[in-house]
């Protein structure tokens, strides 16, 4: 449930709702608000049974969480979340492109294809150092090296860099290197990898699962928001349905429904979404428009010869034209590229 806090109360005041709330064995999770500080009850409300935290002091109201997702719903925070990623903040006016290579291949391929990207525009290197594949035969990453890759790209190009972490046990490893960590599609409800990246202060893009619900894909992103990291992007990368002419069928629905349920930001992921070059332009501008925060989208300076996923790749001429194109519909809704 949400306790609605009566204005102008002092920190001091604000600690001992929180303490109320704990003692009574729930969580307490603080929101503050443009115009109210909340807090979030959160745990098994049959405890709050013979309670009536209305009458403690400080607070205004007290009311009902409907949705079974709590900390990442709208009913819990009204205001979009701004996360803030080095000199970049994401969920803002500002629409964000991550884009770069499903795998890394060398540290040439890395550093060639993240200096096209910034020329275009981007404002993130993506790129796979550990890649989960449906054979066992097929190329997994370079490990540690791609991730060295990924931090000397950095370097020279400024770029803050996204990267996906696979287990529990290269948690620590990865986040030495990236400034996002991205949990995979095939993870979403690896609930212990959640958990454990839950607990750091990170930022954190979780991709929906082929075959996830919207409920299903929140309440994910609620067991990290549950253990105390809440920044948190949604992103939808194709669900799988009947259709067989594209890798996935990418759910544009999902964009407008998401950001009326979640004050999170989202993005969208043509290219696994599609799984065809000639495909990812059109679905990232429909994705803008329908109001996603953000794109990612895969590039290669050479795509027939990517170990991974080249038939979406595009190639540095077609994403830059590509930006070209998403800075007038980012115009035309009232944002910026």
């Amino acid at each position: 449930m949400i306790v609605v806090l009566k204005p102008g109360l002092s920190d001091e005041d604000v600690h001992k709702v929180v303490e109320r709330i704990e003692s009574l064995g729930l969580k307490a999770h603080i929101s503050v608000g443009k115009e109210r500080t909340i807090v979030g009850a959160i745990g098994d409300e049959r405890l709050l049974a013979d309670q009536t935290l209305e009458s403690f002091p400080g607070v205004e109201k007290v009311l009902p969480i409907l949705k079974p997702y709590k900390l990442v719903s709208r009913e819990f925070q009204k205001e979009d979340t701004v996360i803030a990623v080095n000199r970049h903040e994401i969920g803002g006016k500002r629409v964000h492109v991550m884009a770069g290579p499903c795998s890394v291949e060398s540290r040439e391929q890395v550093q060639e294809t993240a200096l096209s990207v910034k020329e275009a525009g981007a404002t993130f290197l993506r790129g796979g150092a550990f890649k989960p594949r449906t054979s066992p035969y097929a190329f997994q990453g370079l490990g540690e090296e791609g991730l060295n890759y990924l931090a000397h790209a950095r370097e020279v190009t400024g770029l803050a860099v996204i990267t996906e972490v696979l287990d529990p046990r290269d948690l620590e490893l990865v986040y030495r290197y990236t400034d996002i960590l991205q949990i995979g599609a095939r993870n979403m409800q690896n609930f212990k990898l959640l958990t454990e990246v839950g607990k750091l202060d990170k930022p954190v893009m979780l991709k929906r699962g082929m075959s996830a619900t919207i409920q299903e894909f929140l309440l994910s992103a609620e067991y990290i928001a549950a253990a105390g990291n809440r920044k948190i992007i949604l992103c939808e990368r194709g669900i799988r349905t009947y259709e067989t002419e594209t890798r996935n069928t990418v759910d544009l629905s999902a964009v407008p429904l998401l950001k009326q349920l979640t004050h999170l930001p989202v993005f969208v992921d043509p290219s696994h979404g599609t799984g065809r070059w000639d495909l990812v332009t059109p679905m990232a501008l429909a994705g803008i428009a329908a109001g996603a925060d953000g794109l990612l989208i895969e590039v290669h300076p050479h795509p027939e010869l990517a170990l991974s996923d080249g038939p979406q790749s595009l190639k540095p001429k077609k994403f830059a034209a590509l930006m070209a194109q998403l800075k007038k519909v980012a115009v035309a809704i009232g944002r910026e590229l």
